[in-house]
Formats: structure tokens, C-alpha cells, sequence
């Protein structure tokens, strides 16, 4: 029993998901410093306002629906996949395609993947099928 919880432990799976969330966790920390500290101040010099919650508040039987909030959140969600796109995305994609080009590999030609011969049988069984009358 006990054999089988230390190989599930020491599977690189599991420690390569424990690396990535700690990771992740981290880096969840820089990007909300981003949207914080430089995004959402630079939106409220903009706009006047860091947020969106007192925006199209409507009370119904003395209960606020606050659609701001929803709109706020909305707002930091799109910031924080920019921030993420335009910060890790872009700079990695053009690593990648600068390492390729050094290596000689060409990433705009596509290999085609060969035919399973199942697939190629089938195909030919259905057009046989759809030729005879």
C-alpha cells in the first residue's frame, strides 16, 4: 500500500503539476501586482474611476442589483488575459519562432500525418458502396 502512494508520489506528473501550481501561484501574484498597480490605475486616470461597482446600480423591492460589479470584473478579467497574452504569450511565441529559425526548422509547413490504413479501408468500402447501383 504504502509502495503504491510513494510511486503515485514520484511519478513526474505529479511532481511536474505540484512545480507548475507553485508556478502558477507566483506568477498569479506579478500578474494581479500588474493589473493593480499600473492597468486599473492607468483605467482610473482615463475613465475616473478604478472601478465600475457604483456604475448602473438598480434597486428593486430595496435590494441593489449591482451590474458595475459585473462589469468591474469583467474588466479585470480581460486585463489579466492581455496582461498574460501580450507579457508571456507574445515573448514566448517569438522565442520559439527564433530558436526554430536558428535550428533550420521550418514551423510554417505542416506534416501530414499519415493515413490509418482503418480509415483509408473504410473510405474505400464507402466509395464502393456509393458506386454500385
Amino acid at each position: 500500500m504504502l509502495t503504491g502512494f510513494k510511486n503515485f508520489i514520484l511519478k513526474g506528473n505529479v511532481v511536474d503539476l505540484a512545480v507548475a501550481v507553485v508556478i502558477g501561484a507566483a506568477f498569479g501574484a506579478v500578474v494581479t501586482a500588474l493589473v493593480q498597480s499600473v492597468l486599473m490605475p492607468f483605467i482610473a486616470g482615463l475613465v475616473g474611476s478604478p472601478n465600475f461597482d457604483s456604475f448602473a446600480v438598480v434597486t428593486l423591492n430595496g435590494n441593489d442589483i449591482k451590474f458595475g460589479v459585473l462589469l468591474t470584473a469583467i474588466v479585470n478579467f480581460l486585463l489579466v488575459a492581455a496582461a498574460i497574452y501580450f507579457v508571456v504569450v507574445v515573448p514566448m511565441n517569438h522565442m520559439i519562432e527564433r530558436r526554430n529559425r536558428r535550428l533550420g526548422i521550418n514551423s510554417d509547413v505542416k506534416e501530414e500525418a499519415a493515413e490509418d490504413p482503418h480509415i483509408a479501408l473504410l473510405t474505400e468500402i464507402r466509395d464502393a458502396l456509393t458506386r454500385t447501383p
